[in-house]
């Protein structure tokens, strides 16, 4: 297995490239992979910067020019459900586009005209072992979920209770869903790994700046701890 990471900024990678043996870096549409191995599985960690279209681009880069066979997605994420308290964990069942919107034309919402689903659904292998690595990082505070995906912060109450009842997802976040989009085109093994950051509501604006680091840290040793697994 070659494993591809991605995580949106520099805090959710930094962490585990500085756990990386064997590094050799390469730039391709302005980003930074670093190929190399962790924990002794072969990786390549990227930053992808933030967004749907800078996560799509980056993992298409992965699978075209690094030969990845499967794809995490890590970093933090707003809890969109009461029991998903800061830095506790999500590991992602499915990943949905929550501002992809065809209404208007009959298609319920994150449907994309041409596929087959929804939501893309996370490798069940994947998933199992992402799960057991969180288990073990931070016993009792992991959840499987849906994963909601959009261009933007989610920092008011009426944007989450929009995403929670268009969706049902468990988090919300920036990436996650066009990184499994773009997996899921190709064939490619994913699954997403967040820890919460903050609550995605109108107390978002103070909680992130304090909790991002400590998330960000928790899903950085939970990724470690799955590419040891995945060995």
């Amino acid at each position: 297995m070659k494993l591809g990471i991605i995580g949106a900024m520099d805090v959710e990678v930094a962490a585990l490239k500085a756990k990386m043996e064997n590094v050799t870096v390469t730039v391709r549409a302005g980003m930074e992979y670093y190929a190399g191995t962790l924990e002794n599985l072969p990786v390549v960690v990227v930053q992808c910067g933030i967004g749907k279209i800078n996560a799509a681009m980056c993992t298409q880069i992965l699978v075209d020019c690094f030969d990845v066979t499967a794809i995490v997605n890590t970093g933090i994420a707003g809890s969109l459900c009461t029991d998903l308290d800061i830095a506790d964990l999500v590991i992602s069942r499915d990943a949905i586009h929550h501002d992809f919107d065809l209404r208007f034309w009959g298609r319920p919402i994150g449907q994309v005209p041409g596929l087959d689903v929804i939501a893309f659904p996370a490798d069940e292998k994947l998933m199992n072992a992402a799960y057991a690595a969180a288990e073990g990082e931070n016993p009792g505070h992991t959840r499987i979920g849906r994963v909601a995906s959009g261009d933007q912060f989610i920092c008011a109450k009426e944007q989450k209770d929009r995403i929670i009842a268009d969706t049902g997802a468990v988090c919300a976040e920036m990436e996650g869903a066009s990184i499994a989009h773009t997996a899921y085109r190709n064939g490619v093994p994913f699954v997403i790994i967040r820890a919460i950051s903050d609550k995605a509501d109108d107390s978002a604006q103070m909680d992130y700046p304090t909790f991002e680091a400590i998330a960000a840290q928790r899903c950085a040793n939970v990724t470690c701890r799955l590419a040891k697994a995945l060995l």
